[in-house]
């Protein structure tokens, strides 16, 4: 019998203000940067933010966008 690998869904999330927003993925191909600049057209705040993981959850690939915009220090 063959041994048949599947890739892992992969999601995306980042906080906006107390809210926490789950993103899909638009493109299994993309990189999660790329991912992330895909959605910075829809959150302006993702142009300055940083990818952080992968972190398995729920048998998905969950990547962070963490910003820097508000934060201080």
């Amino acid at each position: 019998m063959p041994l048949v690998v599947n890739g892992m869904e992969r999601s995306f999330t980042f906080k906006k203000g107390n809210e926490t927003i789950t993103l899909s993925d638009p493109n299994l191909s993309d990189t999660p940067e790329a991912v992330m600049s895909y959605y910075s057209n829809i959150y302006p705040e993702l142009t300055t933010a940083s990818v952080h993981g992968p972190e398995i959850k729920e048998d998905k690939a969950v990547y962070e966008f963490k910003t820097t915009i508000g934060t201080k220090g």
